[in-house]
């Protein structure tokens, strides 16, 4: 019975904001106007204001309760007297009550009429009031992917509207930026893809050319093939990476930072040796929750960066431990000089310093580092070393302090020196 109420409620309902506004005005003035009618008509009834005069020269109100009546009919004056004020007296109660009926229909029937111009103003003042919302309305449907650098710019007062329509605006912004991103990216990555693949295509075309082809030639073009499938498989993987660490985490684990670290650094010590690269490690037991594989990830792909930018004789510093209440991840290289002013670009998909074609590294490495970060609640700081190289610090949340995020919560504000870098997912 219940749901079937309910159903009959919403069929009822108008669905058009404005019409609800409108009876929800029409319904309030005729509310009031009842009310009002009401105390009207109960002060009118109260006095009646009918006055009578009695035989000895007192006047009582017809309509009072305590009036005294004139002496019953009788055979003297006083007696006819008496008849006389007595049917007065009952004349002036129905014309009081005529009155009463007469005021009330005609209060009735102005109700009625001023009932109607209250629903039409009503209705006039609901569009007045929405005609901005449906300004909004128009222009975003009219908003897309070619035209998204347009606003509402919404003028006028600082009220809800104008808020209303600065958010929009704010959202329509921030869209704007991820889909210049995602076009980006998406050049990007087709053009890294591209490369390898016109690759591919010469070198078969080469071997299907050549009539005087030996298999030591076939041998070398295989090789050749076989690294440049294993560079497009490497890029792969990194791309979804990327991809599903934007995602955020589904379930976080509780890890220690140590245990990531040294498995890393055990895996890069002879890569290290081959460069003349020393690492200098200083690690700590830190409890943090996440993701340990995406953990580990973010730390290979940092001290790949420091060993593949350095120089022969140089070194890297690895520290993990605990700051002001952080989880810490330090990496510091030597090498080439960084200009401050591209450190955050570094942190981009597909941007890096000294571009070489292939040297298997697609400037891949730092964005998924930052896209990891943020979906563990991590910020990530970075600085150009004065002698050269770079200083990345990674800050998770320790475990049993918020925990790591779910890929919805914000980074907080990086500490220490270095620059910030952009804290939004990666495109």
């Amino acid at each position: 019975m219940s749901r079937l109420l309910q159903g009959l409620v919403a069929r009822l309902t108008p669905r058009r904001v404005r019409m609800r506004l409108t009876l929800l005005y029409g319904v309030l003035f005729v509310a009031s106007g009842a009310v009002l009618l009401a105390i009207t008509y109960f002060l009118v009834a109260r006095r009646s204001g009918t006055v009578l005069f009695t035989a000895r020269g007192g006047r009582v109100d017809a309509g009072a309760p305590d009036a005294a009546p004139f002496p019953g009919p009788g055979s003297g004056p006083e007696g006819r007297l008496g008849t006389v004020a007595e049917a007065f007296r009952r004349q002036a109660a129905r014309q009081h009550q005529e009155e009463m009926q007469h005021l009330l229909v005609q209060s009735g029937i102005a109700l009625a009429i001023m009932s109607v111009l209250a629903i039409g103003l009503g209705w006039l003042v609901a569009g007045r009031v929405l005609r901005p919302l449906r300004t909004m309305t128009g222009t975003i449907r009219r908003i897309s992917a070619r035209n998204v650098h347009e606003r509402l710019a919404a003028r006028g007062p600082d009220d809800e509207l104008k808020d209303l329509a600065d958010t929009v605006d704010g959202l329509l912004g921030r869209l704007e930026t991820a889909l210049d991103s995602h076009k980006r990216f998406v050049a990007n990555a087709a053009h890294e893809l591209r490369t390898p693949l016109t690759l591919e295509h010469a070198l078969l075309e080469e071997t299907l050319i050549d009539r005087e082809a030996t298999v030591e030639s076939f041998r070398a073009n295989f090789e050749r093939l076989l690294h440049t499938s294993k560079q497009q498989a490497r890029l792969l993987e990194s791309l979804l990476t990327l991809s599903g660490s934007e995602r955020g985490l589904e379930h976080p684990e509780p890890l220690d930072l140590s245990a990531p670290a040294e498995n890393v650094l055990g895996a890069r010590r002879p890569e290290a040796g081959r460069r003349g690269v020393g690492i200098r490690a200083r690690i700590a037991p830190v409890p943090v929750s996440g993701d340990p594989a995406l953990i580990e990830r973010l730390m290979a792909n940092l001290v790949d960066n420091a060993l593949h930018y350095n120089v022969p004789g140089g070194r890297v510093e690895f520290t993990t431990g605990i700051r002001d209440g952080r989880a810490v991840v330090s990496v510091e290289n030597t090498g080439p000089e960084v200009p401050p002013d591209q450190v955050a670009r570094l942190f981009e998909p597909f941007q890096r310093m000294g571009r070489a074609a292939g040297d298997g590294h697609h400037g891949l490495g730092l964005s998924i580092v930052r896209s990891i970060a943020v979906a563990h609640d991590a910020a990530c700081t970075a600085r150009a070393r004065p002698s050269g190289g770079l200083a990345v610090e990674v800050s998770f949340p320790l475990r049993g302090d918020g925990g790591a995020g779910n890929g919805r919560h914000r980074p907080r504000a990086a500490r220490g020196r270095g620059r910030a870098l952009p804290t939004g997912t990666s495109p």
